[in-house]
């Protein structure tokens, strides 16, 4: 299995405001271009052999500044595109909290078939099928990416932990953040889980104090 970099699609109008779904149409705002355009330099000097995306635009136009950086093509796969959200599709957050399957949808995701959509159950096996017969295509030392949706990539790490999928939902993935999958020999690892480009980790000030206080002793 090569490593892969599942990485959501950038910011655009509807992130918190809407479940866009699978509306066509949904483009990425300034912000997300400016997101889409960030992932170059963290990831252009990367060996990466192939760049995979959702079809849908956000997901694709995510993709195309880093494609074209390694002078790759963006590969559609249809089995990245987001859950099939079915009568949920472009409701507002405010109304999907007033509904009452949303409650199940929060807490015990894994009964939840949307109205004239797809399951979580089904979501998450479609991925995972998409994303093993995306790895039969390479070999174990190729790097490659996978531009998706936030609820795809969180299945999918649920899957590769052995999570429960009820527990999908405590996992994040910020737009344009990067989660890796890798499996070495039969074991998966999955050692980044919502990356984000520019993240770092700062002491807090009070432990420094501590630290100052131990040497005075």
């Amino acid at each position: 299995m090569p490593t892969l970099l599942l990485i959501r699609h950038g910011e655009n109008d509807t992130v918190g405001k809407r479940l866009a779904g699978r509306t066509a149409g949904v483009h990425l705002n300034s912000k997300g271009h400016e997101q889409a355009a960030a992932l170059v330099p963290v990831l252009a000097k990367a060996p990466i052999t192939a760049v995979y995306s959702s079809p849908l635009e956000r997901a694709v136009e995510t993709a195309q500044p880093l494609a074209a950086a390694l002078g790759l093509e963006v590969q559609i796969r249809p089995g990245l595109i987001e859950i099939d959200y079915g009568t949920f599709r472009w409701k507002t957050i405010k109304q999907l909290h007033r509904m009452k399957l949303w409650k199940d949808v929060l807490g015990n995701p894994a009964i939840v078939c949307f109205p004239g959509g797809e399951s979580f159950v089904e979501a998450q096996a479609r991925v995972v099928a998409e994303l093993e017969a995306i790895a039969a295509l390479h070999s174990e030392e190729d790097l490659v990416v996978c531009f998706t949706h936030a609820d795809i990539i969180r299945l999918a790490t649920a899957y590769y932990l052995q999570m429960p999928l009820n527990a999908y939902s405590r996992l994040n993935a910020n737009t344009t953040s990067i989660t890796v999958i890798v499996r070495i020999k039969e074991q998966i690892f999955v050692p980044h889980i919502n990356q984000v480009a520019g993240f770092e980790i700062k002491l807090p000030e009070k432990k420094k104090e501590d630290e100052a206080q131990k040497e005075e002793k």
